[in-house]
């Protein structure tokens, strides 16, 4: 079968197409192209692992491959977050790294995405070499377990100790410990799990963990930190009378958050509220970089401190190739993946909880008001999102050319100003909010985003954009 890298990395079902087999024909082609740009010379891979349903099996099966092509392994003692995982690959100067994780989506889904040895997602370029190596086949070369240890190969370790050092870099422990509060984490049963909780020991912070068991099957629930998913936190947060609650998704590269009244905060304010407390707190400067699918509050913002946006496709890939080229002060996308100065160019779920906390404690207000502020400031800025499941596949290209040649001159009596192809359709309309229409680059999914000064117009948004891609029945 072909296997192809999508937005990041490549994501299957498991034993449909994600199986031992194709794990370990994955595993040979990053060999072959890790020995491609290394020659002789084999350097160190990192390999970790999230807490889905056989991903510790698989994660020894790809570095059982890998060593078998002597290349040196480091394979996390336990499953670990992205972030962490990805630093590993920069701090141990390794050629790249393999995460064996589908991230945020369903249970039945495993994955494997790629990493650089700057500590973020491979090329798009490097993707397709691998690709390549799939598709010229020949059989994966394997090594023993047990011999691939006792001969160094394959080395366990824990990434924990210098991500959380590194962590010290760009959070303040001084600002959090000066007001410490109390606060529910909810890892979603991921590979973030003890994490938060752990660096805020010793600040002051009472920290409740919830769903920080092992469930490979997450509960039922897709790993994600979006309100149909977050019903446990907002129970814990309400019921427990806590200021407020943060989530990290299935690997723990995103996160999402909950105020004291049980309302989800999403990642368009913790995006928003982050890049003003970083230029008016600490003084920074720089591009910011965001997805066509991100809050147009960050335009506002930059306009107001002279800073230079740029807007991307989805996808962290992009945020992070410009990381690697710009003084970017911060990038972000709707997801809730998130970078700043001074981090890999990598999304860090656990990185933004951490700053949140900072934020609140900085300000020594509540975190909803915080939110209100920050509506009454730039917004107010109202989103919805619907994913549709497709029965079949959706030519992106002929999508768009048909949703950009019947764009309307107005949704719900609200003219559209400006129509831009970026990433899918996107209508820009003249109060400030927009619809935008694409496809998912990692399901068989078609989303539906929509902003708005109004709720009820966000929702308006969304019922155009549904009809006018032609789906119906959503999830």
């Amino acid at each position: 079968m072909s296997i192809h890298f999508g937005t990041d990395g490549w994501r299957a079902v498991i034993s449909d197409e994600f199986t031992f087999e194709n794990v370990r024909r994955v595993a040979q082609a990053i060999a072959d192209w890790v020995g491609e740009s290394n020659g002789h010379s084999l350097p160190a891979m990192v390999v970790g692992f999230d807490t889905r349903f056989l991903s510790d099996r698989y994660a020894r099966e790809a570095s059982r491959v890998l060593a078998a092509n002597g290349i040196t392994v480091y394979l996390t003692q336990a499953d670990a977050p992205t972030p962490a995982v990805s630093f590993a690959v920069k701090h141990l100067g390794a050629r790249g790294g393999v995460m064996i994780t589908a991230s945020h989506n369903p249970p039945r889904y495993n994955g494997i995405k790629l990493k650089a040895a700057f500590g973020g997602s491979a090329s798009g370029e490097d993707c397709r070499r691998v690709e390549y190596y799939l598709d010229r086949g020949g059989g994966p070369r394997s090594l023993d377990y047990e011999a691939a240890q006792n001969c160094g190969l394959i080395r366990r370790f824990d990434p924990a100790a210098a991500y959380n050092a590194h962590l010290e870099t760009l959070v303040s422990r001084e600002v959090i410990a000066s007001r410490p509060s109390r606060v529910v984490v909810d890892p979603m049963y991921g590979a973030g799990r003890d994490y938060i909780a752990a660096w805020l020991k010793d600040t002051g912070w009472q920290v409740t963990q919830i769903r920080g068991e092992m469930n490979p099957g997450f509960g039922g629930i897709h790993p994600e930190p979006i309100m149909p998913h977050l019903e446990a936190l907002r129970r814990a947060v309400v019921d427990g009378v806590f200021p407020l609650g943060i989530a990290t998704d299935g690997d723990a590269d995103r996160t999402g958050a909950m105020d004291s009244t049980g309302r989800f905060i999403d990642p368009h304010c913790i995006f928003a509220l982050t890049l003003r407390y970083l230029v008016e707190k600490r003084g920074w400067r720089g591009t910011v970089i965001k997805t066509v699918s991100t809050t147009r509050m960050i335009d506002r913002l930059c306009e107001r401190y002279h800073l230079p946006l740029i807007e991307t496709p989805v996808g962290f890939n992009h945020i992070a190739d410009l990381m690697m080229t710009r003084d970017v002060l911060i990038g972000g996308e709707e997801s809730g993946g998130i970078s700043i100065k001074g981090h890999i160019p990598e999304g860090d779920g656990i990185l933004f909880g951490l700053l949140l906390l900072e934020i609140v404690a900085a300000s020594g207000v509540m975190l909803s008001e915080l939110v209100d502020d920050l509506h009454a400031d730039v917004g107010p800025a109202h989103y919805a999102r619907r994913d549709m499941k497709l029965a079949h596949p959706v030519n992106k290209k002929d999508m768009t050319a048909r949703l950009t040649n019947d764009a309307p001159p107005r949704i719900a009596g609200v003219s559209v100003q400006r129509v831009e192809s970026n990433d899918g359709i996107k209508y820009l309309m003249a109060d400030g909010g927009w619809l935008l229409i694409r496809p998912s680059g990692t399901e068989p999914v078609l989303r539906v985003y929509a902003e708005a000064p109004e709720m009820r117009m966000a929702e308006a948004l969304l019922e155009y954009g549904q009809i006018a891609a032609g789906t119906s029945g959503t999830k």
